[in-house]
């Protein structure tokens, strides 16, 4: 089934019609400015402009950083804060006409990864971080996902900010830090989560995993740690993938 996957990120919002049945977009990929301030409206309009150029009717699915309970946002990670309490599905649905599934952003990331990528057929703990703006958290355990995880905000032992504030991509090029100076701040946080959930393979995706040559000799972590296959379109994918699945069950 061909659906509509939307990826809100905090600088840019993309999108694309994919495959659902190969993960292969089938479509041009779009991607448009984070609107700023980054309102539900705002960002809603321009999920309403993707949809107008593709010419799509249909599910979509939209992958949102926060965390999302029944497609209502109960956090807010760089955008909005008047996400927060906003039933997100409903209100693309009537922007768009379209049926709206709305998922955590790493989430879906990673439902891209577990069908399509490195995590196919992996069973034990499988957990996947997105490094962008902010650190976008997954796992699976035995092929079932964990939703909502916000393993970015974590506070690591003698640091002032969260890991976002210490291992984001953003913060690597706010603080001008060299690739290595970065890949031993990543790997004093893999660490950390090594050691609370034991994960047998780690997965790095966002745009910047396609330099993951760079950084990745940094982490040492028992763990197999490895880039996303489908790169910085993940998001696009695993949120037309969940969609699809969902719309079929109702």
């Amino acid at each position: 089934m061909i659906a509509l996957g939307i990826d809100i990120g905090g600088s840019g919002i993309k999108g694309a019609l994919v495959d659902t049945e190969t993960g292969q977009l089938v479509s041009e990929r779009l991607r448009l400015d984070t609107p700023e301030p980054s309102t539900p409206k705002a960002c809603i309009a321009v999920i309403r402009q993707i949809v107008e150029e593709l010419q799509y009717q249909g599910p979509i699915g939209v992958g949102i950083p926060g965390i999302v309970i029944h497609g209502t946002l109960y956090s807010a990670a760089n955008i909005d804060k008047g996400w927060i309490g906003f039933n997100a599905e409903e209100g693309i649905a009537q922007e768009t006409g379209c049926t709206a599934v709305v998922r955590n952003d790493a989430d879906v990331a990673a439902v891209a990864e577990h069908h399509f990528g490195v995590g196919h057929n992996q069973m034990g703990v499988v957990m996947m971080f997105t490094l962008g703006t902010g650190i976008g958290a997954a796992m699976f355990v035995d092929g079932r996902l964990v939703p909502n995880l916000e393993l970015g905000h974590l506070y690591l032992r003698g640091m002032k900010v969260d890991a976002e504030g210490y291992t984001s991509e953003r913060a690597r090029k706010e603080k001008k830090l060299s690739w290595q100076e970065w890949g031993e701040r990543l790997n004093v946080y893999f660490q950390h989560i090594e050691f609370l959930f034991s994960p047998e393979l780690i997965i790095i995706g966002g745009g910047v995993s396609k330099k993951h040559d760079r950084f990745l000799k940094y982490i040492k972590t028992r763990a197999t740690v490895v880039p996303a296959e489908l790169r910085n379109e993940a998001g696009i994918v695993g949120a037309a993938v969940t969609a699809v699945q969902l719309f079929q069950k109702r």
